[in-house]
């Protein structure tokens, strides 16, 4: 193996280790068999943790969402599916979900890799590529700087640092974005093998058509499968291939008979699996533009991305420019992405519109990369700026590690640690719906059960009618009529109700009392102020 060869072997050993303590740090399960959730991550991993015991504990065919039981899933399931049939072969929940996350994000970075390698044939415009993945450019770091000003003590600070950044549109820095950090990834494990199949669909095309070359039949076919099971697999990048494959045919002539095969194929294969999800969940207006700027104009526009794009609005651009023009068709793509996200609204969160920029940015970062080589090539003064340029590029990625780095856990009790749990997998069958009194990581979701309405932030932006769930919730909670109780859980399939003695101002105040006056239950634990009530025992009739 020669010098360069070593070297490239070495580089995606790094990434692979990247990509590998990336996923084992947010997520583990410890000696004593519970979960341990980072502290980032747990929030939406009380929606990914039901999704996959759906899979792996419960009965989930024809796919529901399991946290909205009954209507037909509206949530890209296949790779939850996935991890949850290697739970069920014997896996362990970490295992089952952190081998595929680690094989997908190190997928990415290879895509990542061999796409900018095949552009530009420099080995130094691939590393940076990655690394300008790795590393969010940002300008989030000015604020870092503000808080901490230059010193003696700046590493020290950058490596106790525990927040990210920047999370708009939520709190802190509300002008920059929060989903420029590893932390999407790390949170919507599912993306990045998504992402990396889009790249390597662009790779395809342009690999063939710089020389004027057709796809054979069998890649044609193949292309057109794989996007046709997308809307499974993630639905909004089945939407970005189908842009990319529009502008593809545009500009590469050779191979516009392949595209149309291509879409034609992907859109018969994926037209059941939309009209299974319910088509598309959101009935607000369409065109959105100005994606999250406020007061949107000319100058508002700019100052936006530029602050969360930082120079890769400039350096792509010169990347662009000084590229030949075979490559430059690469970028089209990557920039209808960027258009479309900043006018349509497809989901009812104008922030899930991120995906389309997280994507994007990938394309630009490669011409960014593309256009510092030059300026290394150069000269002194040319490489200068270039290292100054790879800092700003790489510096708030670089500090935004840290959060994850410094994460506490979440710890839930999982398995034979958690008694209502096995109860619920032990004796009740695998299809049942609860009534739950509790959202996040419910026992009856731990256990692979459907509940009724989980955390109403999910059931929203998944596209559901979370409120009119909770009034059903509040009038079977809150009811001191027994007749009442059966027949609302009865109407709704309801299987079993899970009373707590909580006091959650999110739920209803339940009217415990009155349940265990007047209905047997299936289990009873006062220690831990956890009831079961079975409907089909206390609610007889049809």
């Amino acid at each position: 193996m020669n010098k360069k060869k070593a070297i490239q072997l070495v580089f995606f050993i790094f990434l692979l280790g990247f990509a590998w303590a990336l996923m084992w740090k947010t997520f583990r399960v410890n000696q004593a068999g519970n979960l341990e959730i980072a502290t980032k991550v747990w929030s939406d991993f009380a929606a990914t943790i039901p999704l996959i015991r759906s899979f792996s504990l419960g009965d989930n065919f024809p796919p529901q969402y399991p946290l909205f039981a009954g209507p037909p899933i509206r949530y890209h399931f296949l790779f939850f599916a996935g991890v949850g049939l290697l739970e069920k072969i014997g896996l362990p929940l970490d295992w089952a979900l952190n081998l595929p996350s680690i094989l997908s994000f190190f997928f990415l970075l290879l895509a990542i890799y061999w796409l900018s390698f095949e552009i530009f044939k420099k080995k130094s415009v691939s590393v940076m590529s990655c690394l300008f993945f790795l590393f969010n450019g940002s300008f989030a770091f000015l604020d870092f700087f503000k808080k901490y000003p230059l010193s003696i003590h700046t590493l020290t600070d950058i490596f106790n640092h525990d927040s990210f950044l920047a999370f708009g549109p939520y709190y802190g820095n509300k002008t920059i974005s929060a989903f420029w950090s590893l932390n999407i990834y790390t949170n919507q494990r599912h993306l990045a093998l998504a992402y990396a199949i889009f790249l390597l669909l662009i790779l395809t095309i342009y690999g063939v058509s710089k020389n004027n070359n057709k796809l054979s039949l069998t890649k044609t076919l193949v292309w057109g499968i794989i996007i046709g099971l997308f809307p499974f697999i993630h639905l909004s990048v089945f939407a970005m291939m189908e842009i990319a494959l529009f502008i593809l045919f545009v500009t590469y002539p050779s191979v516009r008979k392949n595209i149309l095969v291509i879409v034609a194929l992907s859109l018969i294969i994926a037209l059941p699996q939309m009209m299974y999800m319910g088509g598309s969940n959101y009935q607000g207006n369409l065109f959105h533009p100005g994606y999250l700027i406020e007061n949107l104009n000319l100058l508002s526009f700019v100052k936006y991305w530029f602050l969360n794009l930082g120079l890769v609005t400039i350096l792509a651009p010169i990347g662009f420019f000084i590229a030949k023009k075979p490559q430059r068709k690469v970028i089209l793509p990557f920039l209808a992405l960027f258009v479309v996200g900043n006018l349509f609204q497809f989901s009812p969160e104008i922030a899930g519109n991120h995906k389309f920029f997280n994507l994007f940015i990938i394309g630009f970062n490669i011409f960014a990369a593309y256009s510092i080589y030059n300026l290394w090539k150069h000269s002194l003064v040319g490489k200068t700026v270039a290292i100054f340029y790879l800092v700003l590029m790489t510096l708030s990625g670089i500090i935004d590690i840290f959060p994850i780095k410094n994460d506490g856990y979440a710890e839930i009790k999982d398995g034979k640690n958690n008694e209502v749990e096995q109860f619920i997998i032990n004796n009740t069958p695998k299809n049942s719906v609860f009534l739950n009194a509790s959202y996040m990581y419910n026992p009856a979701s731990l256990a692979g059960r459907k509940i009724f309405l989980g955390w109403p932030y999910f059931v929203w932006g998944t596209g559901y009618d979370s409120g009119k769930r909770y009034k059903i919730m509040e009038s079977v909670f809150e009811s001191n009529n027994k007749s009442e109780v059966c027949k609302l859980a009865k109407i709704n399939n309801i299987n079993y109700l899970a009373l707590e003695d909580i006091n959650d101002p999110n739920l209803p105040r339940i009217n415990l009392g009155f349940f265990l006056a007047n209905f047997d239950l299936e289990y009873d634990n006062k220690q831990l102020n956890f009831y079961i009530v079975n409907i089909k025992k206390n609610c007889p009739g049809p």
